[in-house]
């Protein structure tokens, strides 16, 4: 009987503890750790500023050595550009800016499509400049500037690391696993514009 009401207790404490609500913060990361490590958080546990970049690497490496390095450097550099417009103002959009990035990058590499250099350069910056200007706006309130320097720290670390991964691959069935990749990234844009437009 003694232990029919402890396992009542401990299961009736387990679910309670399940079903009380945490605190809920509406979109920055906070670690408890400084504004760096906010930023740095927030780009790691936000998938819409997250793939993108990784997209970008993927097709930056795709595209080779010289390509993967102007990624390295120039996409930082917009974000935390285009981070410091944001953070001046105070501007939301409905629409899901960040599922065209989905697509479009998605898309590149699926593709596989070959681009100038100065074409490349081009997509670099605008792709930093549009999520940096998101992050800005978004970090606004809370880690500011020393959050963009976390995001682009971390920018920087991944870019480098998965272009020059893709960069390395020498079997054409590894070229064709980082085109499929792009293909799940275009997919995943696509139901992110269906959901926004529900």
């Amino acid at each position: 009987m003694r232990e029919i009401s402890i396992i009542r207790i401990s299961s009736f404490l387990t679910v309670a503890s399940l079903i009380l609500p945490g605190p809920a913060s509406a979109h920055l990361v906070t670690t408890g750790m400084g504004p760096v490590y906010d930023g740095i958080g927030h780009l790691l546990l936000t998938p819409e500023d997250l793939v993108p970049a990784l997209a970008l690497a993927l097709f930056a490496g795709l595209r080779g050595a010289v390509a993967g390095r102007r990624a390295m450097f120039l996409l930082p550099l917009a974000w935390i550009m285009g981070g410091v417009v944001g953070s001046k103002l105070n501007v939301t959009s409905a629409f899901p800016i960040p599922a065209l990035s989905f697509l479009l990058l998605g898309g590149l590499i699926a593709a596989d499509l070959y681009m100038p250099a100065a074409a490349f350069t081009l997509l670099s910056i605008l792709v930093g400049l549009v999520h940096g200007f998101l992050n800005g706006v978004a970090l606004n309130e809370g880690a500011g500037l020393l959050g963009l320097i976390g995001i682009t720290t971390m920018l920087f670390i991944l870019v480098t690391l998965v272009s020059a991964s893709v960069v390395s691959l020498k079997r054409p069935w590894t070229r064709v696993a980082v085109r499929v990749a792009g293909s799940w990234i275009v997919a995943t844009g696509m139901l992110m514009i269906g959901w926004a437009m529900r």
